[in-house]
């Protein structure tokens, strides 16, 4: 792999004397081009892991001011570019080498792909004149790809290489966004054309709006729906996020008085303590409600694929692709469209009709509050828990408490993050991050490096399994070589608890730990070993101040807290396929 993965001798020929940048003469060579198209569409950064198929888009990228970050694995460069497109809206993008380089990246791709993120993965390929020939590293990328892809592709000639990055990027964003993937041939990226024989897009001259609203008379529907509901329901999903829709989502719950409950990159649209967001009694209203609004969400697992919803209420979904409207799940009204303009527009059409069951749905509300109380209290003792080992609610909890309004908070893990999804509150838009519905371990580090990058002025507050962090934890060391502080903190159980439990349930206590114990793992001497801050919690007393210490350490950190094993969260203890 190390003679994979070298500018191979030869591979990178002097192309700037006596010419322009990356060719001369007038000439331009395929990687420039793909800078070009690149800088068009505002990529400002690409992950990558280097390789001799590639090195002619670094060099494009360096005269056309683009940061090239090198990693320590691609399938990091691939979730980086994921996270970096879900904090800034623009498409990231990662470059690889053919074979295991684009293997590699195959899992940060597929995350993307469920978790409707635009990214454009750029994969090497041997020369067009090698193949079928069995050249170094040559496999079929595109086939690969393409079940895990909105678009994959192979550039079939140098002056076609800028055009077709932009048409990838164009895929990403038809219907719900997504990955494009592109295999680039090596000599394609070296061959040199006169630069008036390739299209290079203008910045914002090659992509239309996909803003949709949606049918006029459906969004009215959706109005006279709300309006006359007594007991409605709204679910704010990542869509609203996506979308950029915060805005209009908090004005339609509040000019119409819906309780909002959030999910994925959701979370933060409503801060914790304003009177219409709910977070604990969401099953409650799921069962009660007469109206649930459905925005941004599909009917999957985490939605007991629309089976946890009261089989009396109106249900309306609205979703960015029409194929997710009503699948798994019969709905009264589906709306294709943008959140955001669409939940606008149903603020419009409903207003000033709500005054008339405003006592109907104080009962509501107050009906609800009532439901999260008695939630909390039950979690309370769980939550304040001075038992040791520590138990993952007073973890999570604490970290909870540490969050500011502008603490990016990331999700790395199986049980651990399971207690923190009904704890931890983003106390602002954009502030939650986790792998998304294909529940993927390892995006911890890369979304770190992501988000310090895209929003250097943020904090970022990460909480790993021990387990997941194992997947990708070499990558701290980028963080340190970039200088990129983050407070990160690892629910150390030794275990993969999450299958431990679902082990346990299935076979029997005296089975319970086969293939899923890991070692008592110090990784605040890992994260010492590295250059990086790190501390060791046994007594959650220490847990705040740990965390303090973190901060005020300017540099990326690891609180290793060792948490109670057959501590086990209600969702994972709730998972079907346990049971």
């Amino acid at each position: 792999m190390a003679q994979d993965r070298q500018m191979t001798q030869g591979a990178k020929q002097d192309r700037n004397q006596g010419g322009e940048p990356g060719g001369g003469r007038g000439g331009v060579s395929g990687g420039h081009l793909v800078a070009k198209a690149l800088k068009a569409e505002g990529v400002e950064v690409v992950y990558t892991l280097c390789g001799g198929h590639i090195i002619d888009i670094y060099d494009g990228c360096v005269d056309e001011g683009i940061e090239v970050v090198d990693v320590r694995h691609e399938q990091v460069a691939a979730h980086a570019a994921d996270g970096y497109a879900r904090l800034t809206g623009r498409p990231g993008c990662a470059v690889v080498t053919a074979g295991p380089g684009t293997t590699d990246a195959v899992t940060g791709v597929a995350n993307a792909f469920r978790a409707e993120s635009p990214m454009l993965l750029i994969g090497g390929q041997g020369a067009r004149t090698q193949h079928k020939m069995g050249s170094l590293q040559d496999l079929p990328h595109v086939e690969m790809m393409t079940p895990i892809t909105k678009f994959a592709a192979t550039v079939p000639d140098t002056a076609r290489a800028a055009d077709m990055v932009s048409m990838a990027f164009r895929e990403c964003f038809h219907g719900a966004p997504g990955p494009s993937f592109l295999e680039i041939p090596r000599d394609v990226l070296d061959a040199e054309v006169p630069a008036e024989a390739a299209r290079v897009p203008r910045a914002g001259h090659y992509r239309a709006s996909t803003r949709s609203l949606g049918d006029p008379e459906d969004v009215q529907r959706l109005a006279d729906l709300l309006v006359r509901a007594e007991k409605p329901a709204i679910l704010l999903g990542s869509q609203v996020w996506t979308t950029r829709g915060t805005d209009a989502a908090v004005e339609l719950v509040r000019a119409l008085d819906v309780p909002a409950y959030m999910n994925g990159a959701g979370r933060g649209t409503l801060p914790p303590g304003d009177p219409h967001h709910f977070q604990l009694s969401r099953r409650y209203a799921f069962a009660n409600a007469d109206v649930i609004v459905i925005v941004g969400t599909p009917f999957d697992f985490r939605m007991g694929y629309g089976k946890r919803l009261s089989p009396d209420a109106t249900v309306v979904q609205i979703d960015l692709d029409y194929r997710t409207v009503g699948r798994n799940r019969d709905v009264d009204l589906g709306i294709v469209g943008d959140a955001g303009l669409v939940l606008k527009a149903v603020t419009e059409a409903a207003s000033g009709r709500i005054n008339g069951g405003a006592a109907k749905r104080k009962e509501w509300l107050d009906e609800l509050r009532a439901a999260e109380q008695a939630a909390l209290a039950k979690r309370l003792p769980q939550l304040r828990s001075d038992a040791c080992p520590i138990h993952p609610y007073r973890l999570v909890s604490e970290i909870n408490d540490f969050l500011t309004e502008d603490s990016i908070y990331i999700g790395d893990g199986g049980d651990v993050v399971t207690f923190s999804g009904q704890v931890v509150q983003p106390k602002s838009p954009g502030h939650w991050m986790d792998p998304g519905p294909l529940g993927t371990l390892g995006v911890g580090i890369p979304f770190v490096l992501a988000a310090k990058q895209a929003r250097p002025e943020k904090e970022v507050v990460t909480l790993f399994g021990d387990g997941a962090f194992s997947l990708t934890g070499w990558d701290f060391e980028t963080l340190v070589r970039y200088d990129l502080p983050f407070v990160g903190v690892i629910g150390n159980n030794s275990s993969m608890n999450q299958i431990r439990y679902g082990q346990r349930a299935k076979y029997g206590a005296e089975r319970e730990r086969v293939g899923n114990t890991l070692g008592d793992v110090r990784y605040d001497e890992f994260a010492r070993m590295l250059g990086g801050y790190g501390e060791e919690v046994r007594d959650p007393a220490d847990i705040a101040p740990a965390l303090r210490r973190a901060r005020e350490s300017g540099k990326p950190s690891l609180i290793n807290v060792w948490i109670d094993p057959d501590a086990y969260a209600p969702g994972t203890m709730n998972q079907t396929m346990y049971k």
